[in-house]
């Protein structure tokens, strides 16, 4: 199985800030990889482990905002697309590359 946790958490005051930064590494903790800013998922052994999870994350969830948990098996996240726009070729102000030679 697998959990997908996506989050919209407020960041304008410190103390928002804050319980983004507890519950972002909450994640990281727990075992979840960042797949997008504020998306992040994770594998479990099945049914009973996701629910272990999903608990945890309920456990963890910040006073503010939106947190949304969808739960799949394997071979459903295996079967996303991945869509990717085309990148603008600015090569004027391609100073990446060179940068590289030097470190």
């Amino acid at each position: 199985m697998r959990i997908i946790v996506m989050f919209d958490l407020p960041v304008a005051t410190k103390a928002e800030r804050k319980a983004y930064t507890e519950f972002r590494k909450f994640l990281v903790k727990d075992g979840y990889s960042m797949e997008q800013f504020s998306v992040y998922s994770r594998v479990t052994l099945g049914r009973d482990s996701t629910e272990v999870h999903v608990a945890r994350l309920k456990n963890h969830i910040p006073t503010a905002g939106s947190v949304t948990v969808f739960t799949m098996t394997e071979k459903q996240f295996e079967n996303r697309m991945v869509l990717l726009g085309k990148r603008k070729q600015n090569h004027s102000n391609d100073y990446g590359a060179q940068m590289t030679l030097f470190f």
